[in-house]
């Protein structure tokens, strides 16, 4: 590990002025991601910015009738916050099957949303990869590829984002706030993180930034939401596939539907096909299947993930059967 200096700030300002003393700074909240990151040398910080101490974890309603999840909410209290259990129960659900019961205790929202890709080839230095080291090459391509996207992927980059947080606030249309030394700013959720055009870039955050909130207005159509992961064993692992899925379904038709995939693509992925064969339909298992097909449709698979599809295709299926009581 090479040394670095600590620094804890106690402000938001404070924290811009003690990094921008870096060249290469990184701020620091719950440490799952980035400490790993170090110890493999994949980060080499010159300096952490400790920003535990700012005001950025409460979880509130505004009122303007908005629920607002602060950037330093740890996962498990997410997870369990009454408010979030009842607004979005697909994120809830999302939060608690990730990870462990002590990372989820340690990691922050706002970290799970920036975490970096579990890539082998990302992780080890010895091996070539666009995203540590741009233009070097994917080694993920021709190798062990199981794990990897069939969807959102190009030839710089197969890999997949690891979040199933982000994948289920694909669900509830949410805004992502966040603040730097330009100032404050906040953009739809959806769009935050990058398909691989330039791999080393994982999300449109800018330099000095800190995510401060993410925010969402509850509906009938986040009430009624789920979220399946599946994956190699049943705890501390990330996911094979993972389907979130929430529908209105008013007078026998679906109304709206909001449909994400997770361990299948470069970035949490907007099931939008699937989306458009759903609304306007009664809930039905052969529409649910219509959809899945038609989302699908466009995976590349590599050499050894083509089970991928037929997974994917299952989880949305069951996903979109917890939600969408079909006659």
């Amino acid at each position: 590990m090479r040394p670095f200096s600590y620094a804890r700030a106690s402000t938001e300002q404070g924290a811009f002025a003690i990094l921008a003393q870096t060249a290469h700074g990184a701020y620091l909240a719950g440490g799952t991601n980035l400490i790993d990151l170090i110890k493999l040398n994949v980060a080499q910080p010159d300096g952490v910015v400790d920003i535990n101490a700012l005001p950025l974890a409460a979880i509130e309603t505004t009122p303007a009738g908005e629920l607002r999840i602060g950037a330093l909410a740890r996962m498990s209290d997410t997870a369990d916050h009454p408010a979030v259990r009842s607004a979005a129960p697909g994120v809830a659900q999302a939060l608690e099957l990730s990870a462990s019961a002590q990372l989820r205790n340690m990691a922050s929202i706002g970290g799970n949303v920036l975490q970096r890709t579990r890539c082998v080839y990302f992780r080890d230095t010895s091996q070539p990869c666009n995203k540590r080291r741009p233009g070097s090459g994917c080694s993920a391509i021709g190798g062990d590829d199981r794990k990897m996207a069939i969807l959102g992927a190009n030839d710089l980059c197969i890999a997949v984002h690891p979040s199933d947080f982000a994948v289920a606030m694909l669900l509830v249309d949410a805004t992502i706030h966040l603040r730097g030394p330009a100032g404050e700013r906040a953009a739809p959720f959806l769009g935050f993180h990058r398909l691989p055009d330039d791999p080393s870039r994982d999300t449109n955050i800018q330099p000095g930034e800190l995510i401060t909130a993410l925010s969402f207005v509850p509906s009938p159509l986040t009430r009624n939401s789920a979220y399946i992961k599946v994956r190699d064993r049943a705890s501390y692992e990330f996911a094979l596939v993972s389907a979130a899925v929430a529908l209105d379904v008013t007078g026998g038709t679906i109304r709206d539907a909001r449909v994400g995939l997770g361990g299948v693509a470069y970035a949490p992925w907007r099931a939008r096909a699937a989306e458009a064969v759903l609304i306007g339909n009664p809930p039905s298992r052969d529409l649910f299947t219509a959809a899945a097909e038609a989302e699908l449709r466009a995976a590349v698979p590599q050499r050894l993930n083509r089970f991928k599809i037929r997974m994917a295709k299952n989880a949305m299926i069951r996903a979109l059967t917890m939600v969408g009581a079909p006659a």
